[in-house]
């Protein structure tokens, strides 16, 4: 299967900026690490960390309407 973007960090299949390690799009360290939703769960953690953040628990959700 193949992609439809090149990352400009990978050559040869290492990614140059996490220690010329195997590239795994979205590992720690990496560029797309927290900043997109992949199919792999384990890769979504900082995502849902920093999504957790921006909405504290106690704060009205913007959809529902105003009461009174």
């Amino acid at each position: 299967m193949a992609g439809s973007w090149g990352c400009p960090h990978e050559t040869d299949d290492l990614c140059s900026k996490v220690n010329n390690l195997p590239c795994d799009p979205g590992m720690k360290g990496c560029v797309l690490h927290g900043r997109f939703v992949f199919a792999n769960e384990d890769k979504n953690a900082r995502l849902r960390q920093k999504q957790a953040r921006e909405l504290p628990a106690d704060a009205p959700e913007k959809d529902s309407p105003e009461q009174p």
